[in-house]
């Protein structure tokens, strides 16, 4: 059925494809204008709809760029709210977006702001923090009025570009051949024992669509102790799990592997607004014999959005907690650093 589907779809996927090249072309030729900046602009973004794991990676390169004076800057998708925002303590996960929140929230010396206008973005973020040193951008490959200094392109082990298509008959914003662009390549969600043939051949693969020299890491998620957000209540290893994100696979993968049970998948869209019909909802099924003393597990980025203010009454009453998540790299994580690093410090000294 799959297979069919594909077929019925590939003409508009050929028509949204030549739609997008186009565009690139006009702006690699000069035809449509892309700023760049003096001050570096660090880009982080992906080919495919959804799920790639980009905000952990933006989490990385903000722990890694501690020692300069740092914002970043998102659209802030589904946010209820338009133009400019610097994030400060009166600010809601519904005002500036689930990430965005979570960046805010967990990184209290880094500057928040949304913008759906990322070169409009940067103007106002320089004009409120004249002192700002690096902006990093989520989530902007596509977004091509704006040229970051640096482009970093994540893309899924479980499902690479590299095999995908041009939506709607599959999953990729825009043609392969946009990872040109990227300056480096990270391979997100790797399995721990990926060997090294296998990441040389993922390279290989990869490298067919990169311009030639760019850099290919592989990367992996670390998970940390589960963080309550809820009731004071001891965690249980039969859990209902909730999800608003758009892949819990890797998350369900690593709760069976250490002993949890999943009762049941509460999975709500990519970017879901809690309401407070969804929490009683969940309070509901935790009456329920087959669910009792369950525990809720969900992720960091639900959780800001759960502990949010109008929600934190409902979320109190509940055994709520996060499973936290790092970016951890295979190898050559001193070279991605040194990378990074180097890059800022050359742009900082101009």
């Amino acid at each position: 059925m799959q297979k069919y589907l594909y077929f019925l779809l590939w003409p508009f996927g050929q028509l949204y494809g030549g739609f997008m090249r186009l565009r690139n072309i006009g702006y690699n030729l000069g035809v449509l204008q892309s700023r760049s900046f003096e001050m570096p602009v660090i880009a982080v973004g992906n080919l495919t709809v959804g799920g790639t794991g980009k905000t952990p990676h933006v989490e990385y390169l903000l722990r890694l760029l501690n020692s300069y004076r740092v914002a970043t800057l998102s659209r802030g998708y589904k946010r209820k709210s338009s133009g400019f925002i610097l994030a400060d303590e009166h600010t809601s996960a519904a005002e500036i977006g689930d990430e965005p929140y979570q960046y805010y929230s967990d990184f209290k010396a880094v500057k928040v702001a949304v913008c759906e206008d990322r070169v409009k973005g940067v103007e106002a973020l320089k004009r409120a923090l004249p002192q700002l040193e690096v902006i990093v951008l989520d989530d902007a490959m596509q977004h091509r009025s704006i040229a970051p200094s640096l482009n970093i392109l994540i893309t899924d082990f479980n499902r690479p570009f590299y095999t995908d298509h041009v939506l709607p008959a599959g999953r990729l914003r825009e043609n392969r051949s946009g990872a040109q662009r990227a300056d480096a390549v990270i391979v997100s969600k790797c399995p721990a024992t990926l060997t090294p043939q296998e990441r040389d051949r993922l390279a290989q693969k990869i490298e067919a669509y990169t311009s030639p020299g760019v850099p290919v890491f592989f990367s992996t998620y670390k998970y940390g102790s589960l963080v309550s957000i809820g009731c004071d209540a001891p965690i249980n290893n039969q859990v209902i799990l909730l999800t608003g994100i758009a892949n819990a696979r890797p998350l369900k993968e690593y709760l069976l592997k250490n002993g949890y049970t999943i009762l049941q998948h509460l999975a709500f869209p990519d970017h879901h607004q809690y309401t407070s019909k969804d929490l009683d909802q969940v309070w509901g099924m935790l009456q329920k014999p087959a669910f009792a003393g369950a525990s809720i597990i969900t992720t960091r980025k639900d959780a800001v959005k759960l502990s949010d203010s109008d929600l934190q009454k409902y979320t109190a009453k509940l055994p709520v907690f996060y499973v936290p998540i790092e970016v951890e790299f295979l190898d050559e994580q001193e070279v991605f650093d040194l990378f990074v690093l180097q890059h800022v410090q050359q742009k900082v000294q101009l």
